[in-house]
């Protein structure tokens, strides 16, 4: 093993599978109780495929009768029992805290936990954060503001029960944060990919060598960038600091990390069962090949998630990792959504293909991609901002780099710098125009 492999819990982290699957089995009899007796929305959904107890969860073939969940239905369910819906399996007054999904795939779910559900968001990422090799001596540098976001606020909590010092970075604009990480000496940034670009970006205009700064490590979430070779590359070369992928969904939980091989996302299988299946049919894709990621959680009683598809698109994998943990590895990280899948001239086309293309330019400061339709087919537009010294020939570069890497062609034009939205959260550079 060619790198100390930092570990949050090494006995859990490397049990053999078959003990894994024991105790992943444990916990759900225990959950599924748990829930029965409270969660009317779980108890008719398993009513609905006839299960009728407790009592009836023999095995994982009755597992597996327990029909899929979507985003959808949760919602719906919000609107005919508003505020939270019926995924309650307790009183409402045992409830401390109120979150909701970012909205980027719809309306927007609230969620709400429990002081023990909460403990467990916290207990996730620290997988997170020990798989990153971070420690209680650290101090962890969070650029967003304190909404009613999740993923970061679960990242606060988990450096809080690490013992690492947290620093909120919330109502600070750019130039401010990064004086702020400069001034406290921070040695984690826990941001978007996208939003690590940006502080290059405002650091360049300010003449300020982030790799002089006291950041070593930093753990992105929100977006599969981190996942993307080219995005990694920059964003450790410009910050002089390994840079760690993660995954996590409001509606379930932090459910995978990165570890210090960096060959992919670990599944905290201690804390989640995973399924991956093909989203047309619904069955199990074959070890190595692609579908989508399925999530049950083990340790949120309050408001729990079974069989919930995720709509992200992973590939797994159960080859040994380096770092000896047993936990399966999505290689590549979350490859994209399902829905956000183009067919451009008869090629099955994602985001996160083309995003892997255009940050092997330097010269590209940010992006869009256009989709809109000429007649039945997707067309896709890649709007580049790109300084005006390099402007022609990069638009040449990227035109023969897509076509070489995805067997297509596809319309790109210069824009003006700065003309691109920036996001401090998720980045949404795929618009679909009538």
């Amino acid at each position: 093993m060619s790198k100390e492999v930092p570990f949050f819990d090494r006995e859990l982290e490397t049990l053999p599978r078959e003990r894994l699957r024991q105790l992943q089995w444990k916990r759900l009899q225990s959950l599924w109780r748990e829930v029965w007796a409270g969660n009317v929305f779980w108890r008719k959904k398993w009513q609905s495929c006839g299960l009728s107890g407790p009592q009836d969860l023999t095995n994982w073939d009755d597992f597996l009768r327990v029909p899929f969940t979507v985003k959808e239905e949760l919602s719906q369910d919000q609107l005919e029992h508003p505020p939270f819906g019926t995924n309650l399996t307790y009183p409402l007054d045992r409830y401390v805290r109120l979150h909701q999904t970012s909205g980027t795939t719809g309306e927007p779910l609230r969620a709400v936990q429990t002081e023990e559900d909460w403990q467990w968001w916290g207990h996730c990422w620290q997988f997170v954060l020990r798989g990153a090799g971070v420690t209680a001596n650290d101090r962890i540098f969070f650029p967003f503001s304190f909404g009613l976001f999740i993923g970061f606020w679960s990242g606060f909590e988990g450096a809080r029960q690490l013992g690492a010092l947290a620093i909120p970075g919330g109502g600070q604009d750019s130039l401010t944060r990064l004086h702020t990480i400069k001034t406290l000496g921070a040695t984690v940034l826990v941001s978007t990919p996208s939003y690590a670009l940006h502080l290059v970006n405002v650091a360049r205009e300010l003449g300020l060598d982030l790799r002089r700064l006291s950041v070593r490590t930093a753990i992105h979430a929100g977006e599969p960038g981190a996942g993307i070779p080219a995005v990694r590359r920059r964003i450790e070369e410009a910050w002089n600091a390994r840079s760690y992928d993660h995954a996590g969904m409001t509606e379930v939980g932090s459910h995978s990390f990165e570890c210090v091989e960096q060959s992919g996302l670990h599944v905290n299988e201690a804390e989640f069962i995973a399924e991956v299946l093909d989203p047309e049919t619904g069955k199990p894709v074959r070890r190595g090949e692609v579908g989508e990621l399925i999530l049950t959680n083990l340790g949120a009683a309050g408001s729990p998630m079974f069989r919930y598809r995720t709509g992200d698109r992973v590939r797994w994998s159960e080859v040994p990792c380096a770092c000896g943990r047993t936990f399966a590895q999505f290689p590549g990280g979350i490859l994209g959504r399902v829905d956000d899948m183009m067919i451009v001239r008869g090629v099955n086309v994602f985001p996160s293909a083309l995003e892997a293309v255009i940050r092997q330019f330097p010269v590209v400061d940010e992006f869009q991609i256009e989709v809109y339709k000429r007649g039945e087919l997707d067309e896709v537009r890649l709007c580049l901002e790109i300084g005006e010294s390099s402007r022609d020939d990069t638009v040449r570069a990227v035109v023969e780099a897509v076509r070489q890497a995805l067997g297509i062609r596809v319309e790109v034009v210069a824009v003006p710098l700065k003309s691109l939205p920036r996001h401090e959260l998720k980045a949404k550079r795929l618009v679909r125009r009538n």
